[in-house]
């Protein structure tokens, strides 16, 4: 098994989920900043040019959502047994991506990713208020509650907590003491990657 990754990307997403299961796996460094998930060869894999990609002998599979889910399918564990539970960890997946994560993705391309032409200044704040409205709305979910579904670790909670930790390097969990200390436990787990701030260092230095 190959997992593509670079750094701090959602492939921290995928490496989680394989850590947490124990699975032998080939890391691959694809270096984003030097171009290289533009080069013929990983478009091969993901014509996308975006990371993680997960190679399972003829299984190559993009999008970290799902490879995330492919991992505990396959392995049997970190998802509820009875259907309703896995729709719970279903609806909290795409709430994370969706909700979540798309407003992140706003702030980042109009920070850094966009040619300087090219970003929107006034879409950061749009952005920033877009996200601060759906994690008022996790952060009153998680009231109470050790883990995003149920009373185990699912793989709900390793997308959540990295995209929590995405939120924090851009100041937008001041509100969320819930998740705050949510997305903490969860970086304490023995097996839990490291943190987005630790990898960005690891690359400037």
């Amino acid at each position: 098994m190959k997992l593509y990754e670079f750094a701090f990307t959602r492939s921290i997403r995928a490496r989680w989920t394989l850590q947490e299961l124990g699975v032998d796996f080939e890391p691959i460094i694809v270096n984003m900043r030097a171009g290289e998930h533009r080069s013929p060869q990983f478009l091969a894999i993901n014509p996308a040019a975006k990371l993680p990609a997960l190679v399972d002998g003829d299984l190559v599979l993009t999008e970290s959502a799902a490879i995330v889910l492919y991992l505990a399918e396959k392995y049997r564990k970190f998802l509820p047994p009875d259907p309703r539970g896995r729709a719970e960890v279903n609806r909290w997946l795409l709430f994370t991506v969706t909700e979540l994560e798309q407003p992140l993705w706003r702030i980042a391309k109009n920070t850094n990713l966009y040619p300087q032409a090219q970003r929107l200044a006034a879409d950061i704040p749009l952005a920033s208020q877009d996200f601060r409205a759906m994690a008022d709305i996790a952060e009153k979910h998680m009231q109470g509650r050790k883990f995003v579904v149920g009373d185990d670790v699912t793989v709900a909670d390793f997308v959540l907590a990295y995209t929590l930790d995405w939120a924090n390097e851009v100041k937008l969990l001041d509100r969320c003491p819930q998740l705050v200390a949510y997305m903490e436990r969860m970086y304490a787990r023995p097996k839990a990657p490291k943190r987005i701030a630790q990898l960005r260092a690891a690359l400037a230095s």
